[in-house]
């Protein structure tokens, strides 16, 4: 089936006699087939008496030379799924599998892309960017602090960088436009934190979709902000890099060394919001993160630190 989506991805009529040809089976298979593209994938494929089979629009699929072309100095593994659960989930299998670090994972789909505090993460067919980087992290507790911000500092920066200039932060792992998500941040350990473990950096970017009633918040995409498609390999390209520079300061320097950074370009600064932990709900003002990358707020006149994987802020309707 995917053979046959290669021979179409370029967006021109394709006659069945062609395809079936190409694939060594009957034009009556080739139409099972593209049947089967589009229930499975929800595809869209244009059918023409006379012309033959086309996709609605051309499609790029991710490719490990493309990507290491544009980010030569990200010279690590790349392992392409066209459909897999999830890349974290793949990544967490390759680690007890011992693949050596760093390596990453990307996905054409995701069948059960996960979010935090175990949302459901749309994963459609070859419109976005499912990105695990797996890393092996010496040095103990340190190296952790705050890791999660520093990707999100990573993923910002390179979305600006492609176009998405408004783009900024939300505590903990989010990325927004305005009060739209446009990008989030898993990340999972494996090991002793304190001493050697592995940390599987999960990111998933809206970037072609323009459409899905499967969310349950408000979001957009590097399309839809401007207008204009993206070609994913590219973007996983700029991750990379981003991530490699940020990675490398935040080893070096702490994150210390990168939370002023990080606060400037937090959308949420001085705001009023709630911060929901489990049925309990503090109201407070966003003062910033300290040097752990906990967050800081004013609650009743007094500053509190909050940090932990399963909370989640909220603006106040009155901020």
């Amino acid at each position: 089936m995917l053979t046959l989506l290669k021979l179409l991805k370029d967006g021109r009529f394709h006659s069945g006699q062609a395809l079936g040809a190409a694939l060594g089976v009957s034009r009556s298979a080739v139409w099972k087939q593209l049947q089967l593209l589009e229930a499975e994938l929800g595809l869209s494929i244009h059918k023409v008496r006379g012309r033959g089979y086309q996709l609605a629009a051309p499609l790029t699929l991710l490719d490990p030379v493309s990507i290491r072309e544009t980010a030569p100095s990200c010279d690590w593994p790349i392992l392409v799924f066209d459909s897999i659960d999830s890349t974290n989930a793949e990544a967490l299998r390759a680690i007890e599998r011992g693949q050596a670090t760093p390596f990453l994972v990307v996905a054409e789909r995701q069948t059960a892309g996960r979010g935090r505090r175990g949302r459901k993460w749309v994963s459609p067919f070859a419109e976005n960017v499912y990105y695990s980087l797996v890393l092996r992290i010496e040095g103990g507790m340190r190296q952790l602090e705050g890791l999660s911000l520093v990707v999100g500092l990573a993923v910002m920066q390179a979305l600006r960088e492609l176009g998405a200039s408004n783009a900024g932060l939300k505590w903990p792992n989010d990325v927004l436009v305005g009060q739209k998500k446009i990008a989030g941040i898993l990340l999972e350990l494996v090991g002793d934190p304190a001493d050697i473990c592995h940390v599987v950096l999960g990111v998933g970017i809206n970037v072609n979709m323009q459409m899905t009633d499967e969310v349950d918040q408000q979001w957009t995409s590097m399309r839809l902000e401007t207008g204009k498609a993206f070609d994913r390999n590219h973007l996983v390209a700029v991750l990379g890099e981003k991530l490699q520079a940020y990675l490398h300061r935040h080893q070096v320097e702490g994150f210390a060394a990168i939370q002023s950074e990080w606060e400037q370009n937090h959308l949420w600064q001085g705001r009023a919001v709630s911060l929901i932990a489990g049925v309990n709900q503090i109201d407070g003002e966003v003062l910033g993160i300290d040097k752990q990358g906990a967050l800081r707020l004013k609650v009743d006149g007094v500053e509190k630190i909050f940090s932990g994987g399963e909370l989640s802020l909220r603006l106040r309707d009155d901020s």
